[in-house]
């Protein structure tokens, strides 16, 4: 059993960022000095008032000149301003000295990656000299202001970096010693109970127990005693624990289930309250399990917060990952903290436990190929930046991968893997693809769904595999929450079906496709194709490897490649989720030749689903702002329950009896409501800024009624449910007919209730 702790500031020699090449003189200090009051811990998305007193240093501070207060890009905390006493984020300023200050805030575009967040203070009508002071009152409370709204996420060090341009030059330099404060998680708001979805009898699992934040934050502020009642006998796991506070969580090792079945822990109080229910994990016999990771997601040594060192053990011993790796983006990553991360992944990865890869995010732009996520089968690996954009050292330049295709001839004979995915960036695969190593796309991240990053690759004869992974910036891999920022999802999660968790295990398990991915959630799933008059399996890609080893089978797995004389091919699967299922597509290519349902028409109650998805392009902007109300003439709504909500600062809620208003924000994923109502006599109006659907309640059913609302697959679609869902577990088969002349990529994508979303690696057959 482990436990953890928060730790401090990232250290600043091994964050990826430049400043100006010239300043004063030779000796920082020189600039002067800051200190914050008070530098107490203070709780995530807190009301909070900060003093800053910067002390000017010997060159003086001239006439407009400026010193600027700088914030990490990601941060989610509430927007400052300087005009309105009385409204959230007031910030102000003034000094001792002979002058007066100006202040100015902005969002972007002032301060460089990874800050790009920033109030100046700028020296007006006279200048300052050598221990005058310029006092910032951050969230100053005087005039009527709440205070700032600090970010939804802990951090051992929020920096106010201190920035100053003592001669006016519109140079700045950061001042020695970073002001900084702790933000730390808030009272329990839910528990988590997780485990894997697949082991064999006897094979060795861990199971993790936390209580979450509102904001998703493991917190050190629960305790409770706790019975642990599982559905089989569990080697190695007490029946009664109890969890006392300063834990973020707690992990067990080591168990062990010696038969057969299908095992769901449920956490119970003393009173036997349900406090959390696990994941389901199947127990059976065969050649792979199922192991869980989040292979991609950064740290404040780039663009995003806490160390690489939290990092790793919230993967661990937060989340209960089996797999992870951290994948910084290169043109960030320094010498140091490359060696830094070799060192780190070769401490943590522990086979059989806990399995880690060296990597980085290549992070080309689209134009020459986009974003990459490369993977070592070992440490001390070169690293083959796109560009040396925020870095000093420039002695390796001709290391240098500046296009995806160079990146390819670069990494040809090294033994590793690529994905590629949608960021900031997206990958074009278009451009480049090199199957030999980039077996699988990313199609779901804490940036959004993107499935047709995959469904892209059909017509170009690319088979690559499913996976998900969060791309976090908030030091969560594994529990990556969006809080408030730009991110509009929950980050993802992949399942590699692989014979053992090592480094070996998975990366065969990469290359032959024997992955799915999740929004967020695990579960179990088991994709096969049976073929009548069987087929020729290939050990690897013939497209690729021509003299590739082959075999006569009936069947296939997820992300296998089989040739076949049938004309159809039956797909089987067996999906079983932690909550209900909603509804699963079977689809061959872009198609949903299927969509199977735990219920039929006459299960339907008066209960509508209301879901808002797409997104505005392909590209950096995105996202897409939803606003409006659906309006229910002649029913009353009973009662309302969010979908992939996970801004709870967006407005969301019934106004009166019939009426629902909204604003979210879709990233290619989905949100949305329930509504359960007394009645199905009236009309529903679902006016939104993209246009109105309007249908009689008595014409909704079963399909989706939809709203097309342009932009890239956005739309609102209302459908009926039953008044409750039950069933966790589908087993179905389709038959489904092949086309010649390419591939069939035979697959599916289960939906559940709480509006979590997943996907199998395709089969590929072809005629």
């Amino acid at each position: 059993m482990r436990t953890n702790t928060l730790d401090g500031p990232v250290p600043e020699h091994l964050v990826g960022e430049a400043w100006p090449a010239v300043q004063p003189g030779a000796d920082p200090v020189l600039l002067g000095h800051a200190k914050l009051e008070p530098a107490d811990p203070v709780a995530a998305r807190s009301a909070q008032t900060f003093t800053l007193t910067y002390t000017v240093g010997r060159y003086g501070l001239d006439d407009t000149g400026a010193i600027r207060v700088a914030f990490r890009a990601m941060t989610d905390f509430g927007r400052l301003q300087v005009d309105d006493p009385a409204a959230p984020g007031y910030v102000s300023a003034q000094t001792d000295g002979n002058a007066r200050i100006v202040l100015d805030y902005a969002g972007f575009g002032v301060a460089s990656r990874p800050r790009w967040r920033a109030l100046t203070a700028r020296v007006r009508g006279g200048y300052l000299r050598e221990g005058d002071t310029i006092t910032i009152v951050f969230g100053d409370t005087s005039g009527g202001s709440p205070g700032m709204k600090m970010q939804t996420f802990v951090e051992g060090g929020f920096e106010f970096k201190v920035l100053a341009d003592v001669c006016a030059s519109g140079h700045f330099t950061p001042i020695v010693d970073t002001p900084s404060v702790a933000i730390v998680p808030g009272p329990p708001a839910v528990w988590r109970a997780v485990l894997s979805s697949l082991r064999r009898p006897g094979e060795p699992f861990r199971f993790g127990l936390k209580a979450e934040d509102a904001w998703g934050n493991p917190t050190p502020l629960a305790e409770g005693d706790f019975l642990f009642e599982t559905t089989l006998p569990v080697n190695g796991l007490p029946e009664r624990y109890r969890y006392n506070t300063g834990n973020r969580s707690v992990v067990f090792d080591n168990l062990t289930v010696d038969r057969p079945g299908l095992l769901r822990i449920t956490v119970r109080d003393t009173d036997g309250a349900v406090v959390a229910e696990s994941h389901p994990m199947v127990v059976r016999d065969g050649p792979y399990s199922g192991y869980w990771g989040d292979l991609h997601g950064q740290s404040g040594e780039s663009i995003g917060v806490t160390t690489a060192e939290q990092y790793f053990d919230f993967a661990r011993n937060k989340a209960v990952l089996d797999v992870t790796s951290h994948q910084a983006n290169d043109f960030q990553v320094n010498n140091a903290f490359w060696a830094h991360i070799n060192t780190l992944t070769a401490r943590h990865d522990e086979p059989g436990t806990f399995v880690t890869f060296p990597g980085y995010e290549w992070s080309g732009n689209t134009a020459v190929g986009g974003d990459r996520n490369v993977y070592f089968r070992q440490e001390g690996r070169q690293i083959r930046r796109s560009s040396h954009a925020l870095l000093v050292d420039r002695s390796d330049l001709d290391t240098d991968a500046p296009n995806a295709r160079l990146l390819f001839e670069a990494l040809e004979g090294e033994d590793c893997f690529v994905y590629a995915h949608v960021g900031g960036r997206y990958a074009d695969t278009a451009f480049a693809h090199d199957p030999r190593v980039e077996k699988a796309m990313e199609i779901h991240s804490a940036w959004g769904t993107f499935e047709w990053l995959l469904t892209d690759g059909f017509a170009l004869g690319h088979r690559c595999g499913v996976v998900c992974n969060s791309d976090g910036h908030k030091g969560r891999p594994g529990a990556s929450y969006p809080g408030a920022s730009m991110f509009g999802a929950y980050g993802g999660l992949t399942c590699f079906l692989a014979e053992e968790l090592s480094r070996d295990g998975i990366m065969d398990a990469v290359r032959r496709r024997h992955t799915y991915g999740t929004t967020g959630t695990r579960m179990h799933m088991d994709v096969q194709v049976a073929l009548a008059g069987g087929g020729t399996l290939f050990d690897r890609d013939p497209n690729v490897y021509p003299d590739t080893e082959t075999r006569r089978v009936d069947s296939a797995m997820m992300g296998d490649i089989v040739q076949t004389a049938d004309r159809e091919a039956a797909l089987s699967f067996h999906v079983i989720a932690q909550t209900p299922i909603e509804r699963i597509e079977v689809r061959n290519g872009k198609e949903v030749v299927q969509t199977l349902r735990p219920y039929t028409a006459d299960d339907l109650g008066n209960r509508l689903r209301v879901l808002w998805s797409g997104a505005e392009y392909r590209g950096r902007g995105r996202d897409s702002a939803w606003s409006g109300e659906a309006r229910f003439s002649d029913a009353k709504i009973d009662r309302l329950a969010k979908i992939n909500v996970w801004n709870h600062e967006r407005r969301l809620e019934t106004e009166g009896d019939g009426k629902v208003v909204f604003e979210a924000i879709t990233t290619g994923n989905y949100g949305g409501f329930d509504v359960w109502l007394d009645g199905d006599a009236g009309a529903v109006e679902i006016e939104t800024n993209r246009g109105t659907l309007a249908a009689a309640l008595g014409g909704i059913g079963l399909e989706d009624t939809v709203l097309e609302a342009g932009g890239l697959e956005r739309r609102v679609k209302v459908f009926r449910l039953p008044e409750a869902l039950s069933v966790r577990e589908m087993r179905e088969t389709v038959t489904i007919p092949l086309s010649d002349g390419g591939d069939n990529p035979l697959w599916i994508s289960v939906y559940t209730e709480d509006g979590f979303q997943a996907w199998n690696s395709p089969v590929f057959a072809f005629r």
